[in-house]
């Protein structure tokens, strides 16, 4: 299968409109949770129409239901991704009630990051490694550290997986060669500042991604 690439972080219709045409699989909007590029349900749902021509992802930190109800009246994303602390099984109870897929993040830092991992292998419909963020801070991800990407290497891993910290034009052929990732996760890596994608860095990322 070849790489996929998920662009989050968008908060702009231009922006949405370049991820697309240069080839994203997956775009990425933060929804109602701690980060410079936050966006309201409303927000989110404007940005990214079912016409998009990628999959469409919700980031969410440990939602409550009467947010994920107002997501899947106004948005109905094809995926939430669950960024927080959801438990194995409350992945699977999201995915039961509200008929969506699921992305578990999960933070990786040691070999022990990723044996917890497993315990979402067959719950969600993918896991993303990602970077643990500093300590202290409560937003999740789009910080631009780097995972350790032997720790990836080393361990077994689903079929389906994502690969996310870090990630730049510069570095993520050698990511996708030390991980064999299918998915590629950039939000940071291609930005002018937090929230405002660069054209040319999204251009690069992507043609990186594909040709590695």
């Amino acid at each position: 299968m070849s790489t996929q690439v998920k662009i989050c972080g968008l908060t702009r219709e231009e922006d949405v409109a370049l991820a697309v045409k240069s080839g994203a699989a997956f775009l990425g909007f933060i929804v109602e949770c701690p980060s410079k590029r936050r966006l309201s349900v409303a927000e989110a749902a404007a940005l990214a129409p079912a016409s998009l021509d990628a999959q469409r992802v919700a980031v969410l930190v440990n939602p409550d239901d009467d947010l994920l109800t107002r997501l899947m009246a106004e948005m109905s994303p094809d995926y939430v991704q669950l960024h927080g602390d959801e438990t194995p099984s409350r992945v699977a109870e999201i995915a039961k009630r509200f008929a969506v897929k699921t992305i578990k993040a999960v933070g990786i830092s040691d070999d022990d990051d990723m044996k917890a991992s497993e315990a979402y292998a067959g719950v969600a419909d993918f896991i993303l490694y990602d970077a643990k963020p500093p300590k202290d801070e409560t937003v999740r991800g789009g910080h631009g550290i780097a995972i350790d990407w032997s720790i990836i290497a080393k361990a077994p891993t689903p079929k389906t997986f994502a690969v996310a910290g870090g990630l730049t034009p510069d570095n993520v052929a050698q990511a996708l060669k030390a991980t064999n990732a299918p998915i590629i996760d950039v939000s940071s890596g291609v930005e002018a500042s937090p929230g405002v994608k660069d054209p040319a860095k999204i251009r690069t990322f992507i043609r990186a991604a594909l040709e590695a």
